[in-house]
């Protein structure tokens, strides 16, 4: 990328906010112009980003005129509500909520997957659910090579899924339980501290909550494969930041161990460590502040036809969120 961006970042404030403010720093992305959105509580805040004082500014209808870019990650609720005014603008909004990932007419990214969908938008990019892009970007390389039937997902979400005020919950109710305080909580339904429960979302008829439905929806839409079949189990653990998930796929060809970490150490967005002699396998808290996935305890699943399992472990916050949609707008803006 040459050209230069005005680019605006929608929910600034909250945790992906902050992160797209990092990567884009990082990652020398080219911004001519930057417009920080949020709601009107937080219009008025300033923000520093390289070296310059920026103020918050209430997200409305026109405050997208000019732009070329808009990153949106304040719920679903806002960006369907902003985004005609987007694109009406001529903008192209990476939206990082569930609002448009299911609608045909959206492309659902993950650049190291289908970047080829990028193109065929129409003023709005979906950036996928977190927990769909830690488990899809280390099974792509395998469903290339020898296309998975099955997949069942074990998660383990960490409280960043739940925002900026679900981590500041996690640290409270961890002080107060070992200080003997009563523990309260607010943002999440139960205790996080020393506590595990299943996702915090909606419970459908099914059975199943609303992260597990993403994650089985979503995968058919990023690898279209209509038939490949997907389960899973989400809970919400004592972790600040980063998810892992325990993996067990079923292959329509069959695929060794060894085949599988030469594939995985090759492909972009991973990075292999299966240490069995020293019990090292993929942690959250290595994960965090990595762009990288991390992917280990690979071995063969002897209860199925071509199986296997494998643990991974991925920034909820940078690869689930913000760098994943970061990567999209890179892609759609290269020369």
């Amino acid at each position: 990328m040459t050209k230069k961006l005005k680019v605006a970042i929608l929910g600034v404030t909250g945790a992906v906010g902050q992160e797209f403010l990092v990567l884009l720093e990082e990652r020398k992305f080219p911004i001519e112009e930057l417009r920080l959105l949020a709601s009107g509580r937080s219009a008025g805040k300033s923000i520093k980003f390289m070296g310059k004082t920026y103020k918050v500014e209430e997200a409305k209808p026109d405050s997208f005129k000019g732009l070329d870019l808009v990153l949106s990650s304040a719920g679903g609720a806002v960006s369907r509500e902003l985004v005609s005014h987007v694109v009406k603008a001529g903008a192209l909004m990476v939206d990082n909520t569930s609002a448009f990932r299911m609608d045909p007419e959206v492309p659902l990214v993950v650049p190291e997957i289908n970047p080829e969908d990028i193109a065929k938008h129409k003023g709005v990019i979906a950036n996928p659910n977190c927990s769909t892009i830690i488990m899809l970007v280390p099974l792509f390389p395998i469903h290339q090579a020898a296309k998975i039937k099955r997949i069942i997902a074990a998660t383990y979400q960490a409280a960043s899924g739940a925002g900026a005020k679900a981590m500041e919950e996690l640290k409270t109710q961890a002080q107060d339980f070992l200080a003997g305080r009563p523990v309260k909580k607010q943002v999440l339904p139960h205790q996080i501290a020393f506590n595990v429960f299943s996702h915090n979302s909606k419970i459908g008829p099914d059975g199943y909550c609303e992260e597990e439905t993403k994650m089985v929806k979503e995968t058919k839409k990023i690898f279209h494969d209509a038939e490949i079949r997907v389960t899973a189990t989400c809970v919400r653990v004592p972790v600040l930041r980063a998810h892992s998930e325990a993996l067990f796929i079923e292959t329509e060809k069959k695929i060794s161990v060894d085949e599988v970490r030469r594939l995985l150490s090759k492909a972009p967005g991973i990075k292999v460590v299966d240490d069995r002699e020293k019990n090292y396998f993929p942690m959250p808290l290595e994960a965090t502040g990595q762009d990288d996935i991390l992917v280990g305890r690979l071995r063969e699943d002897p209860t199925v036809a071509n199986g296997l399992t494998m643990f991974v472990a991925g920034d909820q916050i940078r690869k689930g969120a913000a760098l994943n949609a970061i990567q999209i707008a890179e892609l759609a803006f290269a020369d």
